[in-house]
């Protein structure tokens, strides 16, 4: 069992079937996200209508890799614990007890959002059952104390080819998509939430690299940003948050 007033996430371990309590998560605060106030604003205010029991969203958090989707749901967790907010994370090909953990979880009194990182199917893949169920209900409602949080890059969840237009028609300016699209947009469509996130340019990401090193002397800091951009190339040009947190942990030692 999990000591939920202490413990401010857990993790499904299918081999034991069981929530492994974390007890200690990633520090971030929101304060520390650079670049995605607007991404910021959108989820804290969305979470903080659930933590006072107002109806929320279930959020597709999408976009770029590196770019924070998973380190802002760590962020939201660690501003709302004190409001009763808990995380359990969920891998895709688990997914399957999501049902049965809802069931042990549905009557204490914590919010909890259930996170997938990285998140996504292909169409023959029926694991998402078990999200739609949640968000959805089936004869049951769905529990008032759960909310999913999904990051992928994917917009859709699924992946998509050039040649899922062919049979595409427009009858009076309306598009009517083949099932198989239509299939991928309803399994995203059940999020009433979409998040994107994108790669930042330049100047983004030195904002980034100077939230790293705020102490650095004015005449280190050209050098510095010299030496970003040439990590940054070395990655296939990457401006992302996660790139700059690398170059800090390679290079902090040179700047200081």
């Amino acid at each position: 069992m999990v000591d939920w007033k202490k413990t401010p996430a857990a993790i499904y371990r299918a081999k034991k079937d069981k929530l492994k309590p974390i007890f200690e998560t990633d520090p971030i605060i929101l304060d520390d996200l650079i670049n995605i106030d607007d991404q910021k604003k959108t989820l804290f205010e969305n979470t903080k209508k659930f933590v006072k029991g107002k109806p929320a969203a279930h959020a597709l958090i999408w976009g770029s890799r590196g770019t924070g989707k998973s380190s802002l749901i760590k962020a939201i967790l660690n501003h709302f614990f004190d409001d009763g907010l808990r995380l359990i994370e969920f891998f895709k090909d688990d997914l399957d007890a999501l049902v049965d953990i809802s069931d042990e979880i549905k009557e204490l009194p914590y919010k909890f959002i259930v996170f997938s990182d990285d998140l996504s199917f292909d169409l023959a893949d029926s694991t998402y059952n078990a999200i739609k169920s949640i968000i959805e209900g089936s004869i049951e409602l769905p529990p008032k104390n759960i909310l999913i949080y999904a990051t992928s890059n994917r917009r859709h969840l699924v992946p998509e080819y050039f040649s899922d237009n062919d049979g595409t028609v427009i009858d009076n300016g309306e598009i009517h998509y083949k099932d198989n699209v239509e299939e991928k947009i309803s399994l995203s469509d059940r999020f009433g939430l979409w998040i994107p996130f994108y790669q930042g340019n330049t100047n983004d990401y030195l904002r980034i690299i100077d939230s790293y090193f705020p102490c650095i002397p004015d005449d280190k800091r050209e050098k510095l940003y010299i030496e970003a951009k040439k990590f940054s190339s070395l990655r296939g040009g990457s401006k992302s948050g996660r790139t700059a947190k690398q170059f800090y942990i390679l290079y902090n030692d040179l700047f200081q």
